[in-house]
């Protein structure tokens, strides 16, 4: 039996693991990372690929190394040290290949890749004599705590009028970047849809389609949420699992924005005549002769080889893993399904108060951690709180002297 089981190898497995390891008793034989992927960071680098990422969004301090300035040291070394982008007003931030350059080099360094365990989980249940059972398609997984960080567990948003149109995917869902078209339309308005129109406009004519102008914004949230000083003050004022914790969330995150960088060579391949943008709702969507014919809501039409959707992620509150976890398990759940967590140990709490031996990192997290919780900050600033909770989760009290 472990006791601990992460339930996803992504950016938040890939760095509590390594916390796990540093700061508690565990050893590496107590601990497994269960992912269904051939590799950590597997669905990371498969998005990153088809929206052509080339850089991060977050600074050279966030990584899934342990130590702060590892990355750092890592492109000094290596003589890579111009692959540190400058960020107007913010700390450097890496490129996409040294971001995952390095990461390559944690995951060998720390042999993480021992501890993953390639299969899917199905279910969670709890037996009487206490330990977790995580059913699995290669059978029964027990475990004394399991950490859910599924990210936002593959769901994309997809509106209604794209379901069943052919020519419609989404980009991190059947988008063949490799594939050129003659025409592309992209729809989307964040660094997703930018990223993505920048890159196609260099080898295929592409619209960006928007339902309003791109919206400016460096990072993904003010950097004050990065600290728990913060977070406490102005999203833990309000009760767990309220409707007012996640509109704090929501308003206080960037979402729908273009970095500066990004927005300049957006403005460039539009200057250049590689790439129109267009503002529109669309109304209805449907194939005709080989293209896709877009209804805009306005009356007008826009029409493409293909259309790619970068329209982000469903909510994970409502995935249906989480929802059979929850369960099973008679978990608390909040407004619109969010997981009622303890503030001080991300531990998913029972209907009586009690702490479950679930806890919760990523997305799932956000009513805790705040508008952060799905980056790589929200990564390390979950471990900070889910570290000593998980390593003393039932086990006795020492002896008072």
């Amino acid at each position: 039996m472990y006791d601990c089981v992460i339930v996803g190898g992504g950016v938040h497995g890939t760095y509590l693991v390594q916390r796990l390891l540093e700061d508690t008793d565990l050893e590496r034989e107590d601990v497994l990372i269960v992912d269904p992927n051939e590799r950590l960071l597997a669905s990371f680098r498969r998005k990153a690929r088809a929206c052509e990422m080339d850089a991060m969004r977050s600074t050279f301090v966030h990584h899934v190394g342990t130590e702060p300035f590892g990355l750092e040291s890592f492109a000094e070394a290596c003589g890579r040290e111009d692959e540190l982008l400058p960020t107007p007003g913010y700390p450097r931030r890496p490129s996409l290949s040294l971001f995952l350059d390095y990461a390559d080099r944690v995951i060998d360094r720390e042999n993480l890749e021992a501890l993953h365990r390639q299969t899917a989980v199905d279910a969670v249940s709890e037996r009487e004599d206490g330990p977790l059972v995580l059913e699995t398609d290669e059978g029964s997984i027990r475990t004394r705590t399991c950490v859910l960080a599924i990210g936002r567990g593959g769901r994309y948003r997809t509106p209604d009028w794209a379901n069943g149109v052919d020519g419609i995917t989404h980009v991190w869902d059947g988008f063949d970047p490799d594939r050129r078209a003659e025409e592309t339309v992209v729809v989307g308005g964040g660094v997703t849809a930018a990223q993505l129109a920048t890159c196609l406009a260099d080898r295929e004519p592409v619209t960006l389609l928007s339902r309003r102008d791109p919206e400016e914004a460096a990072i993904e949230a003010d950097p004050r949420w990065i600290n728990w000083s913060h977070v406490e003050r102005h999203l833990h004022r309000h009760p767990p699992g309220s409707r007012n914790r996640l509109e704090v969330v929501r308003e206080a995150r960037n979402d729908a924005t273009v970095p500066p960088t990004l927005l300049d060579r957006l403005d460039s391949a539009a200057g250049d005549g590689d790439l129109r943008t267009r503002i529109g709702e669309v109304e209805s969507a449907r194939a005709v002769d080989g293209s896709v014919r877009l209804l805009l809501e306005d009356g007008g039409c826009c029409s493409a080889e293909r259309v790619v959707l970068a329209t982000g992620f469903a909510p994970v509150f409502d995935h249906p893993f989480v929802d059979r976890v929850a369960e099973e398990l008679e978990l608390e759940r909040g407004y619109r399904g969010m997981p009622m967590l303890e503030d001080e140990t991300l531990a998913w709490r029972r209907p009586d108060g009690t702490r479950s031996p679930v806890f919760v990192t990523g997305a799932l997290a956000a009513g805790t951690v705040g508008p952060f919780a799905g980056n790589v900050a929200g990564a390390r600033r979950a471990a900070d709180r889910l570290v000593e909770p998980i390593s003393s989760h039932g086990k006795p009290m020492a002896p008072a002297d």
